[in-house]
């Protein structure tokens, strides 16, 4: 229902009904209940994103990441309000805890305020959710994770298949050849690309893959315990894991710890994103470091060069090198 089909439905100007709405100007008191009641019963919801358009005052950026608490995500934020305090943005950030529900009603919100641009680590795939976003022009960015697309799209991000290759590789030339991955979900494409190039790394050095030690599940800390605890019952276990990201293998090194067993000397383990800047963890962990500060700034500089250049029709694929950062955890040739 629009504004104008309350209003004659309740015999009133559309004038009374947006200032009742909007809390602006005098409307009677009775008048005011008979409006408010209408509402209520109709279920009617102002539309934002034509108010906003109106007041031509929404310089605001949508963040959309999957887990707050990893610090990759907040790096990434990070890098995002520099670039947009700059150029006096504000920044809205909301958090899915990789739940494709949560995702779809923030995407749907973020566009109902018609943000100026939205930089995004998709959880779901079904694009159709973006739709709304390419047929108004709002830009959006995607980093991390990636849906199958058939439009052209702005993305920030790193070879996740390459890195996958670079670290499993390490894990090979210290002499490893029972080596075990844990991964999300695969429809994501940061899971199945990084599967993909620890099979390719394998088959490549003439190691056929072991299915058994192949862990499909969540990004989530519980999920790698829960996997590690699953391979090490078997007394032909990996001698070697890599983890698709930091949370993965803490699960794991729990794990680990609990059935009395050593990091490197009885398993190694390497991963995506674990970077312990305080030097506490011991053994420093073996990982794979993506630019997510830079990450966030790109990402955030594409929108604004949209944003200063309304019919740009140039999309941008931003490919960054990650860092691969060898420490103990790795470390101990098993040939």
């Amino acid at each position: 229902m629009q504004l104008k089909d309350l209003a004659k439905q309740l015999n009133v100007s559309v004038s009374t009904v947006s200032r009742t709405v909007n809390g602006t100007g005098r409307v009677g008191a009775k008048t005011r209940e008979r409006i408010l009641d209408a509402i209520k019963q109709t279920g009617y919801q102002p539309n934002e994103v034509a108010r906003s358009l109106k007041r031509r005052s929404a310089r605001t950026l949508g963040v959309v990441v999957a887990d707050l608490s990893n610090s990759f995500y907040s790096k990434v934020i990070k890098g995002v309000e520099k670039v947009a305090s700059e150029n006096s943005y504000n920044v809205f950030v909301c958090n899915t805890d990789e739940e494709v529900g949560k995702e779809e009603e923030y995407i749907r919100v973020l566009l109902q305020n018609q943000v100026s641009g939205l930089v995004i680590a998709t959880v779901g795939s079904d694009v159709r959710l973006f739709q709304p976003y390419i047929d108004s022009g709002i830009p959006f960015v995607f980093i991390d994770n990636l849906p199958l697309l058939e439009e052209r799209f702005n993305l920030v991000a790193i070879d996740n298949a390459k890195a996958s290759r670079s670290i499993t590789q390490h894990l090979v030339d210290q002499g490893h050849r029972k080596i075990a991955m844990m991964t999300g979900p695969l429809n994501q494409s940061t899971s199945s690309e990084r599967l993909l190039g620890f099979r390719k790394c394998l088959e490549d050095n003439g190691i056929m893959p072991e299915e058994r030690w192949i862990g499909v599940g969540t990004f989530k800390q519980e999920y790698g315990y829960r996997m590690m605890r699953e391979w090490l019952l078997n007394e032909d276990r990996p001698t070697a894991v890599l983890a698709a990201n930091d949370f993965l293998m803490y699960g794991a090194i729990k794990a680990i710890y609990e059935r009395g067993l050593k990091i490197p000397e009885d398993i190694a383990v390497a991963c995506f994103d674990a970077n312990d800047e305080t030097g506490l963890i011991s053994p420093g962990i073996t990982a794979i470091i993506q630019p997510a500060y830079e990450i966030g700034s790109i990402a955030a500089e594409i929108i604004m060069r949209r944003e200063h250049d309304k019919g740009r029709k140039q999309y941008e694929k931003i490919e960054l090198e990650p860092v691969l950062l060898l420490k103990q955890s790795s470390m101990g040739n098993k040939g």
